[in-house]
C-alpha cells in the first residue's frame, strides 16, 4: 500500500515534467485543410455529467455522423453509473505523462480539425490528454493554462447554449465554417 502510493506521487511527478515539455514545445501544425470535418472532445464528466449534447454540435456545423469523438473523464471509477461515453481515471496514468487506457490510445491516434477542451478546472490528466491530441485548432475555457488552447471562452461550462453561439461566432471569423 505504501509502496503504491509511492509510486503514484512519482507518476504524477513525471507526467508534470512531460506536460512541462510539452507545452514548451511549438506545435506542430497538421496537414488538414480549413473547415471543421473531425471534431475531439475532451470533457470532465464530473462538471459537465451531459457529455452526449456535444453531438448536437453534429447537426449545427453539417458534419457527419462519425465525425465528433468524444472521451470524458472522471476522477474516480463509477461502475454503476452507465455512461454512453468512453471515459478514462485517474488510476489511468501511467509512467511520463502516458495514460494508460485502450479509449485514450484510439482517441489520440487520429487527426482533427477542432479539439474541445471542455473542462475549466486545471486537472493534470485532462491536460495530458489535451496536450496529445492532434488538432489544427483547440479551443477551451478560461481557468485552464493558456499554453493548451488557441482560443478560450469566458463562458459558464453548464451554459452550452451560449458556448455553441459563441463557438460558431469565432468559427465564421476564422473562416471554418459558413
Amino acid at each position: 500500500m505504501i509502496f503504491r502510493s509511492i509510486q503514484d506521487k512519482f507518476k504524477v511527478k513525471s507526467s508534470l515534467k512531460y506536460l512541462e515539455d510539452e507545452l514548451v514545445k511549438s506545435k506542430v501544425p497538421t496537414n488538414r485543410e480549413k473547415g471543421i470535418k473531425a471534431v475531439a472532445c475532451v470533457v470532465d464528466m464530473d462538471n459537465f455529467p451531459n457529455a452526449e449534447m456535444l453531438n448536437e454540435l453534429r447537426n449545427d456545423f453539417s458534419l457527419a455522423p462519425n465525425a465528433i469523438q468524444i472521451i470524458g473523464y472522471k476522477r474516480g471509477e463509477d461502475k454503476n453509473t452507465p455512461f454512453s461515453i468512453q471515459f478514462f481515471t485517474d488510476k489511468d496514468m501511467g509512467w511520463n505523462g502516458s495514460i494508460e487506457n485502450s479509449h485514450v490510445a484510439e482517441f489520440i491516434s487520429r487527426e482533427y480539425d477542432l479539439l474541445l477542451n471542455y473542462y475549466n478546472e486545471d486537472r493534470l490528466m485532462l491536460k495530458l490528454l489535451s496536450v496529445k491530441v492532434h488538432a489544427r485548432l483547440r479551443v477551451g475555457f478560461v481557468g485552464v493554462d493558456a499554453k493548451i488552447n488557441d482560443l478560450m471562452f469566458h463562458t459558464d461550462l453548464k451554459d452550452f447554449k451560449m458556448f455553441k453561439s459563441e463557438l460558431r461566432k469565432y468559427l465564421k471569423v476564422f473562416k471554418e465554417i459558413e
